[in-house]
């Protein structure tokens, strides 16, 4: 039976005719039925990737030269668009709904010739950090499935996590790629803002908002980023800027320069202690190896989660108007006397109690009393740490910090506590305010058995350094356990 480690390792297997496309198909689609009840794919569309996994099984045969993704099977996360398939963003004001385009990331897909198995489960909108939000059900970790697999693309990292598929494609607005990868134990990859089309991606908050990666090992998380990322017509705020080869960056091994790490992020209260530990540790593994790791001082830290919940819930709130009950998707059924009590049911039975409560709060600080006090602020904020950025790395390549404060927390455990909930962002949402690439890897084991992670920043669109210094702190670790 075929078991997948790498793309590179499939595509050999390919080649060397130990399995073919269809096979792997009809191996994954036997799994995702035997774990279904992880709930991390909302609908699989077997007979469209038998159907492609024949063709590509027919092109190889016939001596065509294999597409860089030939065969690679990819969920993706139920906030993207795949013409002519469902499209909710798993929430019941888009029950029905059939995506009328493809997003531009999963038209690159298609070319490279990628076969995609389904679509995934997620935070309703995008909104939550443990996937519980969903209007079909949680998501559950398949480590411990008492416990969340982390938000909003929960869905997408357990079908990583539990071997459903070989990458998927998840959005990140404040650590939706990477910190469900920590919880599940694998690697999550957030690019620059504007390296990957949101052409296609359901908006929750619109400058924050980025396609990103779930996958097992750094090199396939390039692999696919080296496909999806690049210009495009119909996203203004894409990069123009060439596409680097960004699977080369793994093969590197010089250190590229300085690494720093907030002082007060690895001595804040929140953390967890053996999370803090573990990775002083490393940090220690680091030096001895030869790399140069400084504690900087970083003060804003604790003004990180509320800029960032102004920001996205003002964005959220206008985004969200469109879903009106009118044109598409769920509209009450209920005796409406007048236009106004129709969008008010549609939207109140529509729209979860997660969404309803970041619509609110984004009309609020966008409010004509409120506006300079709160958002105009959190604009100001979010320019002072862009600049603050700008100041880390003209000295630094690198920020190095946790990918969250604790590991996975059981079912229902945070669901009271919104505020609590939304503090378990505090070390990734710096990523999505200034923009820039961050990425979490799978380095350590909590006492409790569960997995965590280290998350890495680099400075604007130089991924290539965040891979290359990925993929050397994952051989480092692998080497001294």
């Amino acid at each position: 039976m075929f078991r997948f480690t790498t793309i590179k390792d499939y595509h050999q297997a390919l080649q060397s005719a130990a399995t073919s496309c269809t096979d792997t198909v009809q191996q994954y689609l036997t799994v995702i039925r035997e774990r279904a009840s992880l709930n991390a794919f909302l609908e699989v569309f077997e007979t469209e990737a038998l159907q492609r996994a024949a063709a590509l099984d027919q092109s190889r045969a016939a001596g065509k030269p294999m597409e860089p993704l030939h065969g690679v099977i990819v969920g993706i996360k139920d906030v993207i668009c795949y013409q002519g398939h469902a499209v909710t963003a798993s929430s019941r004001i888009l029950a029905g709904y059939k995506a009328i385009y493809h997003a531009t990331a999963i038209e690159k897909l298609l070319a490279a010739g990628a076969i995609i198995i389904g679509r995934q489960n997620c935070d309703e909108f995008a909104m939550g950090s443990s996937n519980e939000n969903s209007a079909y059900g949680p998501v559950k970790n398949f480590i411990d499935t008492s416990r969340v697999p982390g938000g909003s693309s929960g869905g997408s990292a357990v079908a990583v996590q539990a071997g459903l598929c070989m990458v998927s494609l998840g959005s990140d607005t404040g650590g939706s790629v990477r910190q469900p990868a920590d919880f599940c134990g694998i690697v999550g990859l957030k690019p620059t803002y504007g390296r990957v089309s949101r052409y296609g991606l359901i908006a929750y908050a619109s400058s924050f908002d980025q396609i990103g990666i779930l996958a097992n090992t750094v090199a396939d998380a390039a692999q696919v980023l080296e496909i999806i990322a690049g210009e495009d017509a119909f996203d203004s705020t894409v990069a123009s800027l060439p596409v680097p080869s960004y699977s080369q960056a793994t093969a590197d091994h010089q250190i590229p320069g300085k690494i720093a790490y907030f002082r007060q992020a690895l001595e804040h209260p929140s953390l967890d202690p053996a999370i803090q530990a573990a990775i002083y540790a490393f940090i220690g593994q680091l030096k001895h190896a030869g790399y140069q790791v400084d504690a900087i001082d970083f003060d804003w830290l604790d003004a990180i989660v509320p800029t960032y919940y102004v920001l996205t819930t003002a964005e959220a709130s206008s985004n969200l108007s469109r879903y009106d009950g009118v044109r598409y998707g769920f509209r009450s059924d209920g005796e409406e006397h007048t236009l106004s009590d129709m969008y008010t049911q549609s939207r109140s039975k529509g729209f979860g109690k997660e969404v309803q409560r970041r619509i609110l709060l984004g009309n609020f600080v966008l409010s004509a009393g409120y506006f300079d006090a709160y958002f105009t602020k959190a604009q100001q904020v979010r320019q002072l740490l862009a600049n603050k950025t700008q100041e880390i790395f003209a000295d630094y390549c690198c920020l190095l910090l946790p990918t969250v404060p604790a590991p996975a927390f059981r079912i229902g455990e945070k669901n009271t506590d919104p505020v609590e909930m939304f503090l378990g962002d505090i070390y990734t949402v710096f990523a999505n305010l200034v923009g820039i690439p961050g990425i979490s890897l799978p380095l350590f084991r909590h006492p409790n058995g569960l997995p965590f992670g280290l998350q890495l920043m680099t400075s604007h669109f130089d991924e290539v350094t965040l891979l290359k210094l990925s993929q050397q702190m994952m051989q480092l670790a692998k080497t001294s356990a």
